[in-house]
């Protein structure tokens, strides 16, 4: 689609058509179409002085915030590569995907200090390219002497629409947005315009948009689900969003009272919390049309106690390469429970065997997809980007069966990842660090169930001289080198590993006695 047109024009465009209507609540403070407009190109323009210009990536190490989607629109006004990054790495994992990305400019805040400190003298960023955010309701913050302060920086920009350098057409690159790989290191997904175009119709088909609906998800908006699957179909139907800094379960669900919202989306441990916590049975939620969410497993114990409450949770299936390729009907929840529904309208999907083959209901074999939302490539890995796309359909990993109605069923993700609290955890990635302590001879990491998170970590670990060692040391030798959210929880200390002839860890078998049970 060699078209001059970009995703920075659905700001414009709704700036033209709703101007004073609220994009955006943030922190109970409503931001018009207008308003995000106007601070959109005073990025954009600020940006251009920095010497960004087209194919240039602009990073953000950012909490969920409006100024988050000033830079993303404004990247994208421009034909720069937006690159969100999660906000929980630590030091070198964020060392990493920027040079990998290779980001000429890089917001952040003040949260994340340290960690952008402790690794800039190793990035290839300009001095006066790094932009400081303060954390909401922050009053003691000083940006430090090596950045430059956002409002500051925005204060003396003009508000006209930007002109990038060269035209941005829907083909070009919008976003780079990494996830992790069985081998521990990350990919950057290529995701471009007219993809993200096709998925934000594909969005508001499947869920039924209206304008005048107002959509709470207090999701992550550096992830796929929350920039591509609620945020950007939002602002392009022109609905109002609710956002907050973080996460909290009994402000989650005042929420949906104080502003009355007809579209809810929470990951399946952000459910758990929000009913642990009770507010929600205080409140009135006859207004919620749907209810959107899963991410991980889900047990059938919540779809009953949302049920209960007249909230009925559609569950629905995507992955940073392809999201939201499917989603359950409202009216066939309960009666397709387990299922993850059918394909979208943009998106084609069957399972095959390994060789190939299209199977019939009920067998089990790959996801596969196609159609004009799946990514264009991973950044910088031709070889990686052969393997997952292999002429014109992308191959998920994920295993799964269709009914006779067409409706999808998931039986695993790929073959070692699993889902803690919405977030995808890597076993490699872990492993390949516990490896270099020097009484560890060789670790297995597998997901097993969590009541609060749905999955955690649990490792099995065999030692030089057969010895325990101390939980306390195996986590403190983790910290500063992975995210603590990737940390297993659970250990297991054994004297040797079930193994395959070539060497490997049968992860199976250790799935099979321990992967099923809660109290394992």
């Amino acid at each position: 689609m060699d078209i001059e047109w970009n995703i920075g024009l659905i700001v414009k465009k709704r700036a033209m058509l709703t101007p004073d209507k609220a994009a955006m609540i943030f922190e109970d403070t409503p931001i018009t179409y207008q308003e995000l407009n106007k601070r959109t190109n005073r990025m954009a323009n600020l940006m251009q002085s920095k010497g960004i210009k087209k194919g240039d990536r602009v990073a953000v190490v950012l909490l969920n915030c409006p100024e988050f989607f000033e830079i993303y629109l404004a990247s994208a006004k421009l034909g720069a590569i937006f690159v969100p990054l999660n906000f929980r790495l630590v030091g070198p994992e964020l060392e990493y995907e920027l040079n990998n990305c290779g980001a000429k400019f890089l917001c952040f805040h003040e949260a994340v200090i340290k960690n952008i400190d402790s690794i800039r003298n190793k990035l290839s960023i300009d001095a006066g390219n790094y932009l400081f955010l303060k954390n909401f309701e922050s009053r003691d913050a000083v940006c430090p002497d090596w950045a430059v302060d956002y409002d500051i920086a925005m204060k003396d920009e003009n508000d006209e629409e930007p002109v990038s350098d060269k035209p941005v057409s829907m083909d070009d690159p919008l976003c780079i947005m990494y996830t992790s790989g069985v081998t521990g290191d990350p990919k950057g997904a290529v995701l471009t315009h007219g993809q993200t175009y096709f998925k934000n119709f594909q969005v508001i088909f499947y869920m039924d948009f209206l304008s005048d609906d107002i959509f709470l998800a207090q999701v992550p908006i550096f992830h796929s689900g929350g920039l591509f699957v609620t945020s950007t179909p939002c602002l392009c139907r022109g609905v109002t969003f609710l956002l907050r800094q973080s996460f909290d379960p009994g402000k989650f669900a005042e929420d949906i009272e104080k502003y009355k919202a007809t579209y809810v989306c929470g990951m399946t441990s952000m459910w758990k919390m929000i009913i642990q916590d009770g507010t929600i049975d205080k409140i009135d939620t006859s207004h919620v049309r749907i209810v959107v969410g899963g991410g991980e497993k889900t047990p059938t114990s919540l779809l009953d106690n949302l049920a209960a409450r007249g909230m009925h949770l559609q569950m629905g299936y995507g992955q940073t390469e392809n999201s939201f390729m499917m989603l359950l009907a409202k009216e066939d929840c309960e009666r397709k429970r387990g299922s993850v529904g059918k394909p979208g309208f943009f998106s084609e999907i069957w399972i095959q065997d390994k060789k190939g083959n299209k199977l019939p209901p009920k067998e089990i074999g790959e996801i596969v997809a196609r159609g004009p939302v799946v990514m264009s490539q991973y950044w910088n890995m031709p070889e990686k980007t052969k393997e997952a796309i292999v002429d014109g359909v992308l191959h998920t990993g994920d295993v799964g069966y269709i009914d006779e109605e067409g409706f999808f069923y998931l039986v695993d993700r790929e073959k070692d990842m699993y889902r803690s609290g919405g977030e995808n955890v890597y076993p490699a990635e872990i492993e390949k660090i516990l490896m270099n302590h020097g009484n560890i001879l060789d670790v297995a990491i597998i997901g097993v169930p969590d009541e609060k998170w749905g999955e955690t970590g649990k490792a099995f670990i065999m030692t030089k001289d057969g010895e325990t060692i101390p939980v306390e040391e195996v986590r403190a030798f983790l910290d500063g080198k992975v995210a603590r959210y990737k940390y297993p929880s659970k250990f297991q200390f054994v004297e040797s590993l079930p193994m395959t002839t070539t060497g490997k860890v049968k992860k199976a078998e250790l799935k099979k006695k321990y992967g099923t049970r809660l109290d394992q």
